[in-house]
């Protein structure tokens, strides 16, 4: 079945293709939104998903319906997470969140690399605000099927100064903790200037204790993982690690997008931006394969990056992975890959069929 289901996209895939990348982006959003919200709506995307009977996961403290998730960026604001969750996915990540509404990047802002299997997007944090993506998740929590879990990522405001991006990413918190299940930090979005300076050992380590410290003091202690970009050398990265590692923190997303621009063939490859996708996945499966080893089972690790098929997922728990997440894959793929991916057994966890 899930060989029609492919089949079936790849069909429509060339209509879908042929709108703007950020306008069939938002068309998505609107129809999972809309179908999400009524019974034969969710039948239907249930059916597209594909994923048979649950194998929940305990990780971070928490009981995940599945190992398999939505990376942030895809529903920056929740605003269709029951279509989401009735596609199969285990969790989903909201998001980035600044404090304030801001609308991100001038267009066109968002482009397909179709021979690279890949997107470029210098979107820029375009979201509704802290407040709004609150309130989205909070009415979106009573529909939502057990162990369907909701994370949020948060960012720093593009005009805020370095200096200040401690304060934003509080306010952040202050706002969207208690409807999360955890929260990760973003400090590696290439398309915030000055952004990737947090992912310094001395910055990383205070940001992860002050967040921390916050939830203890508003008695909302979510898990905290940290996202780290692919571009690091080899010393930095094992630097950060054993910097989260010996934090608050409780785990890594690995990885965001990346600035490299190797081997492309696609005419837009020169765009501005972070590349995602396929060209992203041997890099983003070292990362995770490093970092476990790295920090054994203290901390858990998130592989966000290039996943677009069964034996990349499976890939993925074999470097270390405890969690994955999918994005540009669903894209290309189309939304049977979540029960591809959920069918991949973990060690532990009973087989979907």
């Amino acid at each position: 079945m899930s060989g029609w289901r492919s089949l079936a996209y790849r069909a429509a895939r060339p209509l879908l293709f042929g709108f703007d990348s950020e306008r069939i982006h938002r068309l998505t959003l609107r129809g999972l939104r809309i179908a999400g919200s009524n019974p034969i709506g969710r039948g239907l995307l249930a059916w597209l998903g594909g994923v048979g009977r649950p194998a929940p996961a305990d990780v971070l403290g928490l009981r995940f319906r599945n190992r398999i998730g939505l990376g942030a960026g895809f529903d920056k604001d929740g605003v269709a997470l029951r279509g989401w969750a009735a596609l199969g996915l285990g969790f989903l990540e909201v998001g980035t969140v600044t404090p304030e509404p801001q609308a991100g990047n001038p267009r066109p802002r968002l482009f397909r690399l179709v021979p690279d299997e890949a997107l470029i997007n210098r979107m820029g944090f375009n979201n509704a605000g802290a407040a709004t993506v609150a309130r989205n998740v909070m009415l979106a929590r009573r529909h939502l099927p057990p162990g369907v879990l909701v994370g949020i990522n948060l960012g720093r405001g593009r005009e805020t100064a370095e200096e200040e991006a401690t304060a934003d990413y509080l306010a952040a918190h202050r706002l969207v903790a208690p409807v999360a299940d955890y929260l990760v930090l973003n400090l590696s979005s290439p398309n915030t200037p000055g952004l990737r300076e947090l992912q310094r050992p001395d910055r990383l380590a205070s940001l992860v204790g002050e967040l921390h410290a916050a939830g203890e003091r508003l008695d909302c202690r979510r898990p905290l993982l940290v996202k780290l970009a692919p571009d690091l050398d080899d010393a930095a990265f094992d630097e950060l690690v054993g910097a989260v590692a010996g934090s608050a923190a409780a785990g890594l997303v690995l990885a965001n997008t990346t600035l490299s621009r190797d081997g492309l063939r696609a005419p837009a490859a020169q765009e501005a931006g972070g590349l995602s996708g396929a060209p992203l996945r041997d890099r983003a499966l070292a990362l995770v394969a490093r970092a476990r080893e790295l920090a054994g089972k203290r901390l858990t690790i998130v592989a966000s990056g290039g996943l677009a098929t069964a034996a990349d997922v499976a890939a993925a728990r074999d470097a270390g992975a405890d969690l994955v997440q999918l994005w540009t894959g669903l894209v290309y793929q189309g939304p049977g890959l979540i029960g591809e991916a959920a069918a991949v057994p973990w060690p532990g966890s009973a087989q979907t069929g």
